[in-house]
């Protein structure tokens, strides 16, 4: 059978579909040992801040790498198109690293991330890195798209929005880690709603990349986030609720306000 490019890219994209519901399944039973889940028998740490920087950099070196290859590098919406993912994936590789290592210096002891977790962060990111950076380089249809702006905008204003609630959630979160003395609840924005808004936040960023790129393949990114990140949300929640029984806030959700 002949090797193509296409049929590279398609079987990833099926992969990408496959992986889903069981990672899903999985995360109802198995939590990820990071963060307050960390637990021994999983091999080897390394620092979160190297652990976060190492497994995410395949979105901006791969990403970089491949798309001069594709028909549509010489097309301005290529490049405004992907444009907000690399945006996400720059702070996400470097400036959250950075930042959770200059917050977290100061405390003597800090918990390791394991080294097989963040193998596997770091194969999902290659896979996902080759088919949004393919799709918007190579396989997107721009010609003829009358729809792109308006799907563009819509989707870059949800994208925005969910980065913003994912970010500042984030910089709380690190802000306590920052100040010792082990866990506390985390108050104001919306984790007066629920536990997990950075989760939420990057669940609707990836919603609005769907919207943006309007295809199977950011869609398919989405539906894996959501199976990844809220089976996680549920843990970090019923962790929380256990932690601090009476004192934790009632009315808070795992991920979903009002709804989850």
């Amino acid at each position: 059978m002949e090797f193509s490019d296409e049929s590279l890219f398609n079987a990833s994209l099926l992969t990408l579909f496959i992986m889903g519901p069981p990672t899903f399944i999985a995360c109802q039973f198995l939590t990820a040992p990071y963060g307050k889940h960390h637990r021994k028998g999983w091999g080897p740490t390394i620092s979160p801040p190297l652990a976060w920087f190492l497994m995410e950099s395949p979105t901006l070196w791969l990403t970089l790498f491949i798309f001069p290859f594709g028909k549509n590098y010489h097309d301005p919406k290529a490049h405004i198109l992907i444009s907000p993912f690399l945006f996400h994936y720059f702070h996400r590789t470097v400036i959250y690293p950075l930042r959770q290592y200059l917050k977290i210096r100061r405390r003597k002891t800090a918990s390791g991330f394991p080294v097989s977790v963040a193998g596997m962060a770091f194969g999902f990111n290659v896979l996902n890195a080759y088919l949004q950076a393919r799709w918007v380089s190579h396989y997107a249809e721009f010609e003829g798209d009358e729809w792109f702006w308006w799907r563009f905008a819509g989707g870059l204003v949800v994208f925005v929005s969910g980065m913003a609630v994912n970010v500042r959630s984030d910089m709380v979160l690190l802000g306590l880690k920052s100040e010792g003395g082990g866990y506390k609840i985390p108050r104001g924005g919306l984790f007066e709603w629920v536990s997990c808004p950075n989760y939420f936040g990057e669940i609707v960023e990836w919603a609005g990349w769907a919207m943006m790129s309007g295809s199977r393949v950011g869609f398919g990114f989405f539906a894996y986030t959501c199976a990844n990140l809220v089976p996680r949300a549920g843990a970090n929640h019923r962790w929380y609720l256990e932690k601090f029984g009476e004192d934790y806030p009632k009315k808070r959700k795992a991920v979903i306000p009002f709804v989850y």
